[in-house]
């Protein structure tokens, strides 16, 4: 329909100048008649009856001839006007835009009128011929010529677009076609590798989409793998947690025992040893509940942060470790937070950055520095091992593929990114280079908690 539509209005545009000229050449075929008939009058010097006169004026579809040669002006031919002359067209000096004009004019002007055609006679059969004429034939012309050329734009569109129809069925729509019954076959199973589509289509934007498509379904289908695979694995270790956390609750009791001893390094060592226990404990706790997509939300009470930290350094780094602790904590300084989910925090960056530094061989130290801001509070953790590869940056917080380490999950910076998201703060790596690796926390002074 569109074809159809296009063409008929392309046909429009053309159909105007086409009747402009078969005006024209009407007008000219009337004067070339006309001459025709004055010289078949002054082939003889006999005058000629008034019937032939009029046989002569009708066969040239005019009312009077006038013919001008050798200067002199003389009516040749003629009969009664039925009406007066309303208007005068010169064929010899007449542009396109005023053949145009007269053409519009004349094919909506429904009442018939005489006019005066002048022109100049063919052959050189004189300086000027002149005639006086009807429209209504000229009109009744145009009118036929204007419907021949609309049935003719209409029988072009229409085979026009039924060859534009077969070809844009069959070169566009069956592909469009194949790649809608591929999407949707590929839906009912996308993790079903043999259903991705085979790009095969000519078209080079449908070859192009055909291939984006393959790409796309091949990136969900190993992304519903993975996703099936951590599935999986949560339920193993959600299984694990559930028994592990009952041989340490086991382990507790024992503890409390050891408590008891009069010896007094087994005194000073044995709170160290509950709290890590009790710290087990609740990390299973913690996971069972990870595992079902519910990470508690943090109770926020207040304490002193060089006490954490001091925890968590005297938990992670041996003292007769190749891993020297820097603290640069206020003892003053009093943050608000969830103190077992910070302690899981910093645990997992000190554990990161001890592992990093013994991995070379050598000696070195971790920071770790602590302050205020006016709405925040702020912690930073940096050590002087070798930096983070290429590779862990890419995926730092990301779970099972940001390990910097050969066997490591991944696990440590996702879930405290996680963590400190859930008090509304940020994690961030300020830098990561051959001299080491920094992070930094950011804590909220806010009362209640945001969504990160």
């Amino acid at each position: 329909m569109l074809t159809v539509i296009f063409v008929i209005l392309a046909e429009l545009m053309i159909l105007v100048p086409s009747i402009a000229r078969f005006r024209e050449g009407y007008l000219q075929a009337r004067l070339e008649k006309a001459q025709i008939a004055s010289l078949a009058l002054l082939a003889t010097d006999d005058p000629i009856s008034p019937q032939l006169e009029r046989e002569l004026l009708d066969n040239a579809g005019v009312y009077n001839v006038v013919l001008r040669r050798d200067a002199v002006r003389q009516l040749v031919l003629s009969s009664p006007i039925p009406e007066p002359i309303m208007a005068t067209y010169d064929l010899r000096m007449i542009s396109h835009a005023a053949l145009i004009r007269d053409a519009v004019h004349e094919f909506f002007d429904p009442n018939a009128r005489v006019v005066r055609i002048i022109g100049s006679p063919v052959e050189q059969g004189g300086d000027l011929i002149e005639v006086a004429m009807s429209t209504r034939p000229l009109r009744a012309a145009m009118l036929d010529y204007s419907i021949r050329i609309l049935v003719i734009s209409a029988a072009i569109s229409i085979l026009t677009a039924a060859i534009l129809f077969v070809a844009v069925q069959k070169l566009m729509v069956v592909p469009i076609r194949r790649v809608v019954a591929h999407m949707a076959v590929y839906a009912e199973a996308p993790e079903d590798a043999r259903r991705m589509i085979d790009p095969s289509a000519r078209i080079l934007e449908i070859r192009e989409a055909e291939e984006a498509l393959k790409s796309m379904q091949r990136q969900l289908t190993d992304n519903l793998r993975q996703k099936e695979r951590l599935a999986q694995l949560g339920g193993a270790v959600a299984k694990i947690s559930h028994d592990l956390r009952n041989i340490l609750t086991s382990a507790q009791l024992f503890a409390d025992r050891i408590g008891a001893s009069v010896d007094p390094a087994v005194a000073r060592a044995a709170p160290k040893l509950l709290n890590s226990i009790s710290r087990a404990v609740s990390l299973c706790e913690t996971t069972l509940a990870f595992g079902k997509a519910e990470e508690p939300p943090p109770s926020l009470t207040r304490f002193s942060l060089r006490m954490l930290v001091e925890e968590v350094t005297d938990a992670e780094l041996p003292e007769d470790g190749p891993v020297t602790p820097v603290l640069d904590v206020p003892a003053s300084l009093m943050i608000r937070a969830d103190r077992e989910q910070l302690y899981r925090v910093l645990s997992n960056l000190m554990r990161n950055a001890r592992q990093a530094i013994e991995a070379t061989g050598e000696p070195g130290n971790i920071e770790i520095a602590g302050g205020e801001a006016d709405v925040e509070w702020w912690i930073r953790i940096g050590d002087t091992g070798p930096g983070l590869p290429p590779k862990a940056r890419e995926h730092l917080f990301t779970a099972f593929q940001g390990g910097a380490r050969k066997g490591g999950s991944g696990l440590g910076l996702a879930i405290a990114s996680e963590l400190v998201r859930g008090h509304g703060g940020r994690l961030e790596m300020l830098n990561s280079a051959e001299t080491g690796t920094e992070f930094l926390i950011r804590l909220p002074k806010g009362e209640t908690l945001t969504e990160a």
